[in-house]
């Protein structure tokens, strides 16, 4: 039953209007999937089928069996995690790019390819503020991209000498972050050899933010101890809070002491396509590397991380090698991007975002984000003025943290045991899905204002939701 092109044709109409209508009923949906565990592997047949099977009953299947397991990142009503944002103009983008079907490891297996993403990041430069000696490239995840920066600091540090030789086992490099940076960071150094207990996790201050004094303090403390200093990660938006480590100040240490200063901005980095909000950032012109996701905010599918460096030819340099099959006449004359990170293998990414940013314009995409921080800080100032419930403050760019906290609940485990019931009791009705995180050891829910087509309406509702919800435990 092998598809021809006008049955092609034929079901690529009607997948579209699927698409179409999905965005349309979106909100119908259970936000986050309510199957159990196993429940569909269990539907799912043992063995693949022997002969091929109609279009009509595998798409049949799709909306019986897939759809109910799916937790839908796109609802009005989704603020768990961070988003990973789509949008229309997106979407065709992607319909494109599968069509095609391009690896774009090289410049020479699609020229269109290699220079539009040099021309993405140019612009995505521009959109953000960062400093005109940066070069970017399109990396899948800033996870990816965090390993990215490590190897590239460790080659640069140690003179490319990992690379040819392997570890000796007396580099004894340390690396520097606060407790409340991404998991990734910890993953990179372990997946990078620098071992776990090189990770030097900083204490915080009040605001959840690295405390620049305890850095200082570790930094000093290994030097005595013979163990050689040599990055920094610092946070610009952090996972539970969305804290914003003192760039400036961990800039200076930097520069101080001569390390590697790695900046994460994956979710909060598209906040600075507000100038206001480039406070975060005085200090980057320090920075080695900078990496965010327009794929969590900036309204493209994931995947697409955009990462940024100061010294291209020490990222190139520790990821090249150029077997016979990949010689050509233009090396050194274009941007071969297979050499600016792991993958060999490349998707055609850039497409998407350019896309999204010529469809919305930078006045559109800055609307819509500011519209998203202005909800956020409407619905915080509701939790704060509410009785029963704690605001965690500050309260960041479109993140709002709190917690229900009656009067008469003073015990830490009680609080905790609250509000996992609260957490518990809402996601389970389907109409909201929120996650967690701990501050000072207290449960506090996370509510993430930022999916593409969100209106006050839905924020309105699950306030009240949240409200009602409170009152029943």
């Amino acid at each position: 039953m092998t598809m021809n092109l006008e049955e092609f044709r034929e079901y690529a109409h009607q997948f579209t209007d699927w698409m179409a209508d999905y965005y349309r009923n979106i909100e119908k949906y259970p936000v986050k999937s309510q199957v159990k565990p196993g429940e569909i592997f269990e539907k799912l047949p043992d063995m693949p089928p022997q002969r091929g099977e109609s279009m009509d009953k595998v798409f049949d299947d799709f909306n019986s069996l897939i759809l109910p397991g799916i937790t839908h990142w796109q609802s009005p009503n989704y603020f768990a995690y961070f988003t990973a944002n789509t949008s229309f103009p997106s979407i065709l983008a992607e319909m494109l790019t599968a069509t095609m079907a391009a690896q774009c490891m090289i410049w020479e297996t699609s020229p269109a390819a290699a220079e539009l993403e040099e021309k993405m990041m140019n612009w995505l430069k521009k959109m953000i503020g960062l400093p005109e000696y940066f070069e970017g490239v399109i990396q899948d995840t800033a996870s990816t991209a965090t390993l990215v920066s490590l190897l590239t600091a460790r080659e640069k540090y140690t003179d490319f000498s990992v690379n040819e030789y392997g570890y000796s086992g007396n580099e004894k490099l340390r690396i520097y972050c606060s407790t409340e940076t991404h998991s990734s960071i910890e993953k990179a150094v372990k997946i990078a050899g620098l071992g776990k207990n090189n990770l030097m996790k900083v204490e915080v201050d009040q605001s959840l933010a690295i405390n620049t004094s305890e850095l200082r303090n570790a930094i000093e403390k290994d030097l005595q101890n013979g163990l050689k200093p040599f990055c920094i990660v610092a946070t610009l938006g952090t996972t539970g809070t969305l804290a914003i480590d003192p760039l400036h100040k961990i800039a200076g240490i930097c520069n101080e002491y001569k390390l590697w200063l790695h900046v994460d901005a994956a979710f909060a980095g598209t906040a600075l396509v507000l100038p206001e909000n480039r406070w975060m950032t005085i200090g980057i012109d320090q920075a080695d590397s900078f990496v965010f996701n327009p794929h969590k905010w900036m309204f493209t599918n994931f995947d697409c991380s955009a990462y940024f460096v100061k010294d291209k030819e020490a990222l190139i340099k520790t990821f090249e090698i150029l077997p016979e099959y990949l010689k050509t006449g233009t090396r050194g004359v274009v941007n071969d991007y297979r050499d600016w990170g792991i993958q060999l293998g490349r998707r055609f990414r850039a497409l998407k975002l350019w896309f999204v940013i010529r469809n919305y314009g930078v006045e559109g995409i800055s609307k819509k984000v500011d519209e998203h921080i202005e909800m956020a800080k409407e619905l915080a100032g509701k939790i704060k003025s509410a009785s029963n419930f704690a605001l965690f403050e500050p309260q960041h760019l479109n993140l709002v943290c709190f917690r229900y906290q009656p009067e008469y609940v003073h015990a830490h485990e009680e609080i905790n045991d609250l509000n996992q019931k609260l957490l518990q009791n809402l996601n389970d009705t389907g109409k909201i899905f929120l996650t967690h995180t701990k501050v000072n050891g207290l449960i506090t829910l996370r509510m993430v204002i930022a999916q593409t087509y969100l209106e006050n309406r839905y924020v309105d509702k699950a306030w009240e939701l949240i409200q009602k919800t409170a009152k029943t435990l």
